[in-house]
């Protein structure tokens, strides 16, 4: 058995307990495919992250979930771009890039005068792709009727790094009924049967928020629910400038909230820009460092 440290942060909130956990692991670059998997079912939170050498830029983030690899998480980047701040290792970087398997992003690091640090990513270019499945199976699979959805919005499949079934929900009540039944996703999400499934709305608890969400895990993920999600929150902006405010004056600042219903409430701060062929979006946040955990591996 071999130990590993892995560093305990908290996503998207500055208060303990709250945001999204992640675990972030420093030392793991001579890990192989199976041992970072091993250390994700074993920590498991949504995500950990192995920051590693690149070549192409000047790190590569690596994510897993419990049960698998994810090309792109942006609460684990932002508590692994914290932890590697907090522990010195970007020396006087603020601004540098990311290699992760939705591409090269640019990260920057924002501090303020009374010392707090924020991190800014900018994600993939949004894509979307129509949901051709049951609406109202797809409602029941989350606790909800069919006449809970919106039904001047549509429902679709939306990724600036990772893919997700952006779900418009009329009305914020209903966010305390919903009960995910994710092993039924992948027979209602005929198209993209390994997406998460992320419900929202334009109601908000926070009146300085301009959206609501919950995000249900894919079944393959090994978790039920993602507590603050950074690349959700990102395609929410892009759906946002794109089917409700699609006439915006550049750039549009939104604040997605988050986690409520499971005592985890967090904010991600999204910005969305007109670039030259699609729209261009960053997301901004911060992290908060909770504790060590020590893993023990299998000797290989």
């Amino acid at each position: 058995m071999k130990s590993l440290t892995v560093y305990h942060y908290d996503a998207f909130s500055k208060e303990p307990d709250k945001g999204n956990p992640a675990g972030v692991v420093l030392n793991g670059a001579a890990l192989t495919d199976a041992e970072m998997q091993e250390v994700a079912s074993k920590v498991g939170f949504n995500e950990t992250a192995f920051p590693i050498e690149s070549n192409v830029a000047d790190l590569r983030i690596r994510f897993f979930t419990p049960g698998h690899e994810m090309n792109l998480c942006g609460h684990a980047t932002m508590a692994t771009i914290y932890a590697l701040k907090d522990k010195g290792l970007l020396e006087d970087k603020s601004s540098f890039t990311i290699e992760t398997n939705a591409g090269i992003l640019p990260i920057t690091i924002n501090s303020s005068t009374d010392g707090e640090i924020s991190m800014t990513m900018k994600q993939a270019s949004p894509k979307f792709k129509r949901f051709l499945g049951s609406k109202e199976n797809l409602a029941n699979a989350i606790g909800l009727n069919e006449t809970d959805l919106h039904t001047d919005l549509p429902i679709l499949y939306g990724s600036t790094g990772t893919w997700t079934l952006l779900i418009p929900i009329k009305h914020l009540k209903a966010f305390q009924k919903m009960r995910p039944n994710n092993k039924l996703f992948p027979e209602i999400l005929i198209d993209m049967p390994a997406s998460s499934v992320h419900p929202f709305c334009l109601e908000t608890y926070d009146s300085n928020a301009d959206m609501h969400a919950r995000h249900f895990s894919s079944p393959n993920s090994g978790t039920i629910e993602d507590a603050v999600t950074g690349t959700a929150s990102g395609v929410m902006g892009a759906y946002y400038a794109t089917y409700i405010k699609n006439d915006f004056i550049e750039p549009l600042n939104l604040i997605v909230e988050q986690g409520h219903e499971i005592e985890k409430d967090g904010r991600v701060a999204v910005q969305v820009s007109k670039g030259n062929d699609s729209l261009d979006i960053e997301i901004t946040g911060n992290a908060v460092y909770i504790k060590e955990m020590e893993v023990l591996l299998e000797s290989r």
